[in-house]
């Protein structure tokens, strides 16, 4: 479909049970009626292939969708994606070609082989020089020759094993690089891998196996083209003294004997390298990290840095400390070395676990000093993972209970006593605590709570609570019962535990920006200007987006800044007129948070009721739709996700 009828069809799956006339329908993509006749036609079939939604046509009123709500959510998903398929594999290509080719190629070459115009293949190059700048290469116009790519051997190698990047939707399919290669090559290096790994009783996962395998055939590609890596002697000295070299060696020889090709020892150190980054399964492995001081002081400190950020107890978690000392080994070599890794689940992960997300970009930037580098989110994405897997250990012990902590002002005895109670009488409630009064605002700053239950009434708690006599009488119960029931409808919406933070000057409609730095920015500003935040918040929350794009998807994003730069927690809204290109996906919704270090229990909590709406399409568009305050508040705190 075109784009004119794309736009025809989200728009009405966006009216959910409406009827739209076909003059509403004409005047919104800006076409005459006759146009929209054809194109509905069009979309019947589209339909019909792809869904099982159908249009009802009502004569004399109009057209609407017959469609569940979670095929209104999938197919909203789809048409939210940009996708230009041609285009993308033309780009691959392309780019494959300048990165591998040796001289210059001239506009009208691209032209007369793609049968398009010069202005098509600027714009290509234009979008290839973009993304080259990442692995720090230049594409260079040459007058009367054409376009080269200028940069280290290293970078390019690096650009060709990432090539799929370049076109978001192959990212999360098969390798397309290996296309580009001999099938009796792939076999070859696939093998030698796998004897490689008999050998000497190596066990890789199967993504890391791929990634050794593109970087051998890029390896071998690049030997026969005499472009050769540059390797300084002091880095080859210290490379020889790693058990990884004696492996490559043997998977070189094999190499040499099937190609009759001979590689530079520069070759050999660069495959060393990358053995040293992938990650292995093998258990010797792990015994070895056992004596690697710098690997377990540095995962001690983000699992301290991290139980500190997020009020979860992931000191007690073994599996957690030797998965992340793993995974840190392999991941300090990349960083070493230069080897950026792709995470295919990225933006998935982004999207499902964004307060994980946040806290281990956090930790890395407070531990910067210690690391000595900065992670990129693919890394940061994996590394999520593996705390998040620790959460769900622990919420497995918990059997998926709430955590309530009990406030009782009588004493121990009597605490104890309604402890029991609540204990015996509620399956789902899992109390972690009984403290006094005095003692439940320090508590509260170390331990995350889903709920308070208090004898006593309860001030300044930025949490759910319930105030009940110590005897637990029937009355008691019957609130509780209540109470627990109206907490779970409450939390079906997303503005219950948003709405203190959100104020009417920090809201902001029809914001019409370029980029998404422009719009973070001016957030950012507008919460100094409050005084939630002092000045140096403002570049935090914009270095912060440029680190890693903050969209969680459905056209929602949720930047933030650094919380020692945080007076007062708040939050600023900016609802964008046309959906901004923030990432790899197009976001109208924004919300900038600004929680302190004090709050980070609402901070979990607010990030996932926000994050929520990315399931929730028909409420972002009434929420984009709103033109002031009270309808946004009215909105979010009334329409259920």
């Amino acid at each position: 479909m075109n784009q004119r009828q794309n736009e025809l069809i989200r728009f009405l799956l966006l009216r959910q049970n409406e009827t739209v006339q076909i003059k509403e329908l004409a005047k919104q993509v800006g076409c005459a009626e006759k146009t929209i006749r054809n194109d509905l036609d069009r979309l019947e079939a589209f339909l019909a292939e792809q869904s099982t939604a159908f249009l009802v046509r009502k004569p004399g009123l109009g057209i609407a969708v017959n469609i569940s709500e979670e095929e209104r959510v999938k197919l909203l998903g789809t048409f939210f994606a940009i996708e230009h398929k041609q285009q993308d594999e033309r780009l691959l290509e392309i780019a494959y070609e300048l990165l591998t080719s040796q001289k210059a190629i001239t506009l009208q070459a691209w032209a007369a082989r793609y049968y398009v115009s010069k202005a098509v293949i600027k714009s290509d190059l234009e979008a290839i020089a973009g993304w080259l700048q990442q692995y720090r290469l230049t594409l260079v116009s040459k007058q009367r020759l054409g376009h080269v790519i200028e940069g280290a051997e290293l970078h390019k190698r690096n650009a060709l094993a990432r090539l799929p990047e370049l076109i978001p939707s192959l990212s999360h399919t098969k390798n397309v690089v290996l296309d580009l290669f001999m099938p009796h090559e792939i076999s070859l290096v696939r093998k030698t891998l796998k004897d490689m790994q008999r050998n000497f009783s190596l066990r890789f996962a199967d993504v890391v196996l791929e990634s050794l395998e593109v970087h051998a055939l890029i390896m071998i590609k690049r030997v026969r083209q005499q472009a050769i890596v540059f390797v300084h002697e002091s880095e080859k000295a210290a490379t020889y003294e790693q058990i990884e070299y004696t492996y490559a060696r043997d998977f070189f020889h094999r190499l040499q004997e099937a190609l009759r090709l001979r590689f530079p020892e520069e070759e050999l150190v660069y495959f060393t390298w990358h053995l040293m980054s992938s990650k292995r399964l093998d258990e010797q492995l792990e015994k070895n990290i056992q004596y690697n001081e710098e690997v377990l002081k540095n995962v001690n400190d983000i699992i301290h840095k991290m139980s500190k950020l997020t009020l979860y107890h992931f000191e007690d978690d073994a599996l957690l400390a030797n998965g992340l000392a793993l995974h840190m080994h392999a991941a300090s070599n990349r960083m070493k070395y230069g080897f950026p890794i792709t995470n295919p689940l990225l933006q998935q992960i982004k999207r499902m676990y964004p307060y994980l997300f946040n806290m281990v970009i956090l930790t890395f930037e407070e531990l910067h000093s210690t690391l000595q580098w900065d992670i990129p989110e693919n890394e940061a994405a994996y590394i999520v993972l593996h705390f998040q897997a620790a959460i769900e250990r622990m919420e497995g012990r918990r059997g998926g209970k709430k955590k309530a902590l009990i406030v009782c002002h009588m004493g121990v005895g009597m605490s104890h006593l309604l402890e029991a109670k609540v204990t015996q009488h509620y399956e789902t409630i899992d109390v972690v605590a009984c403290v006094s009064q005095a003692d439940m605002p320090q508590f509260l700053k170390k331990h995350d709570v889903d709920f308070i239950i208090s004898t006593v009434p309860v001030e300044n708690a930025q949490v759910d609570h319930i105030v009940i006599s110590p005897l637990f009488s029937q009355q008691d119960k019957q609130a509780l019962n209540h109470f627990v029931e109206t907490l779970d409808k409450k939390r079906g919406t997303v503005g219950n535990g948003i709405v203190p933070f959100l104020h009417k000057d920090l809201v902001f409609f029809d914001v019409q920006k370029e980029h998404r730095f422009q719009v973070v920015a001016m957030l950012a500003e507008s919460l100094h200007a409050q005084g939630y935040v002092s000045q140096d918040f403002i570049h935090s929350s914009v270095n912060r987006e440029r680190k890693s794009a903050t969209g969680v998807g459905g056209g929602v994003a949720i930047p933030h800044g650094d919380p020692a730069f945080i007076r007062q927690s708040a939050l600023a809204v900016a609802i964008i007129k046309k959906p901004l290109l923030w990432g790899s996906e197009e976001v109208s919704l924004v919300f900038l948070l600004a929680m302190s270090k004090e709050q980070q229990h609402a901070h979990k909590d607010i990030i996932a009721r926000i994050a929520a709406l990315t399931e929730a399409p028909l409420v972002v568009h009434k929420l984009t739709a709103s033109n002031d305050f009270d309808m946004f508040m009215s909105i979010l705190v009334n329409d259920k996700n």
